[in-house]
């Protein structure tokens, strides 16, 4: 299994969202690329300096990573800085954090063509992943415990699962 932390907002709809494609094995919810401690939920919303992130398990003999990423950036704002939806500040910043350098061809190529795409510079962050927090439980498939909770992301979004979208 093959690992990307991606953020993209409010993880609760990022995790969702990932969870229907076949391939991804895990997903998990949690606070990255901060300071060396763990955070809770109150530290981050009041500018810890980590990420809402998502760590997506997958294997790449059933979806690629380039695929992962064209996902990734069907569901964000790619020149929005520090905001996804009504979401603003630092721990919503959006961000693709790799653990393998054998990663980093295929995330260059798939961000490149998107920073062509917009026109414009992304304010998508892309580097080595520094740390990774769990977030508290009730963060984790929270949309699915609360299916009428806020997320960013259109609900049309979630009922992708494996079309050639």
């Amino acid at each position: 299994m093959k690992e990307i932390y991606l953020a993209g907002g409010c993880f609760w709809g990022v995790q969702k969202y990932f969870d229907q494609f076949d391939g991804v094995m895990l997903t998990e919810v949690g606070y990255a690329n901060g300071p060396d401690s763990a955070p809770s939920y109150r530290d981050v919303c009041n500018s810890s300096g980590h990420a809402e992130t998502v760590r997506v398990g997958y294997d790449e003999k059933k979806i690629t990573l380039t695929r992962l990423l064209d996902f990734y950036f069907m569901v964000i704002d790619p020149v929005s800085v520090n905001r996804q939806g009504n979401d603003t500040g630092v721990q919503y910043r959006t961000g693709i954090y790799y653990t393998d350098e054998s990663q980093l061809e295929e995330i260059r190529a798939v961000y490149n063509r998107e920073q062509a795409k917009a026109g414009q510079p992304l304010a998508v962050e892309v580097m080595p992943l520094k740390n990774f927090f769990s977030a508290e439980e009730y963060h984790q498939k929270y949309l699915d415990k609360n299916p009428g909770g806020y997320c960013h992301i259109p609900k049309k979004m979630f009922e992708l699962g494996n079309t050639d979208a």
